[in-house]
């Protein structure tokens, strides 16, 4: 951990940038709030932090933060304790919650466990003070997570939703929304931020493991992009941010399709109506499709053998999905069950 003394110095471009784009979207964080922020003590979170404190009178928000211990390594007592007696004596209101290891057993679990604690905190805080309901949940994603996040789903394999995600806004509970204030920042620029306004930070050993995919590319794939192209990292992310809008425009044409090609049963495409539109339009309908029944993972790879497989000119057949999901289709259908049920 750095030294730990904050600067006197409360407003800076960093400041100016955030709070311009708070403008130009009020809805991000609303006024006369509450707002929880998930601190791991990394430097993009305490960047996170060091903004929003600094801002929240401007803009009236109640600050309250939140860490989650996987005590995934031997200093995770240590980084919990630290910052919550940094949060103390910044007169900064501070929560925690400790995972036990099945709940984290990978990353995978562990943000669902983070997510699931977040929505209890801000329920819980939003029934202490009805008159500032706790309606957002920030975290400390920047411009690289979103770039690493997409050199990861091209690699192995996505249609357009894979290559919009980490959305700087999006509603995970009713009346709760994550957002990601940061996606204007790089994790170049947060380190700044910290140094700028010393800043402690809590290295987590677990993210200096090459072994994990991620950290892979984060320490080896997206240095060598920027050192060819200055600021990759923030351009992969704004083309992501672009590609966002028209996502949303072909969510809204694939809603409309699978209106056209449903089943006489709800679970279920006409194979008939399906097969008298494209190639590329049955995949778009077949990947949304397949969201829109709850499975929560499906590649780009799968789309394009499932669509092969239901083709017009083959026999009946099934395959498996993640999740217990299993698509199987006849003659004149294509149908999704859970084999829980």
């Amino acid at each position: 951990m750095s030294q730990s003394s904050q600067n006197d110095r409360s407003w800076s471009k960093w400041h100016m940038r955030l709070h311009k784009r708070l403008k130009q979207n009020k809805s991000l964080l609303p006024s006369n709030s509450t707002i929880l922020l998930a601190i791991s003590g990394g430097q993009d979170s305490m960047a996170l932090l060091k903004l929003i404190i600094d801002l929240k009178r401007l803009h009236k928000w109640q600050v309250e933060i939140w860490h989650g211990n996987h005590q995934w390594h031997a200093k995770s007592e240590k980084t919990e304790e630290e910052l919550k007696l940094w949060c103390l004596k910044n007169q900064i209101s501070f929560h925690s919650d400790k995972a036990d290891k099945k709940e984290v057993a990978n990353e995978e679990k562990a943000r669902d466990w983070r997510y699931k604690n977040l929505i209890m905190k801000a329920k819980f805080l939003s029934s202490k003070n009805i008159h500032f309901p706790c309606t957002r949940i920030l975290t400390g994603h920047t411009a690289t997570d979103r770039a690493e996040t997409v050199i990861m789903n091209l690699a192995r394999g996505t249609d357009l939703t894979g290559l919009t995600t980490l959305k700087e806004q999006r509603t995970i509970e009713n009346n709760i929304d994550l957002t990601r204030p940061l996606l204007i920042f790089n994790r170049n620029e947060t380190l700044e931020i910290c140094k700028e306004f010393n800043l402690p930070i809590w290295i987590d050993p677990s993210n200096e493991n090459i072994n994990l995919t991620r950290n892979k590319i984060r320490k080896e794939i997206l240095p060598i992009l920027n050192s060819i192209y200055k600021g990759a990292d923030s351009r992969i992310a704004s083309v992501a941010n672009r590609l966002e809008s028209y996502n949303e425009d072909q969510k809204l044409f694939a809603k409309i399709a699978i209106e056209f090609c449903q089943g006489e049963k709800i679970n279920s495409l006409s194979r008939i109506k399906l097969f008298g539109l494209t190639n590329s339009i049955r995949q778009i309908i077949l990947s949304n499709w397949l969201k829109t029944m709850g499975v929560k993972r499906v590649t780009a790879l799968q789309i394009e053998e499932i669509n092969t497989k239901v083709s017009q000119r083959k026999p009946p057949g099934s395959i498996h999905l993640h999740g217990d999901f299993l698509i199987g289709w006849n003659k004149e259908a294509i149908y999704i069950s859970n084999k829980t049920n």
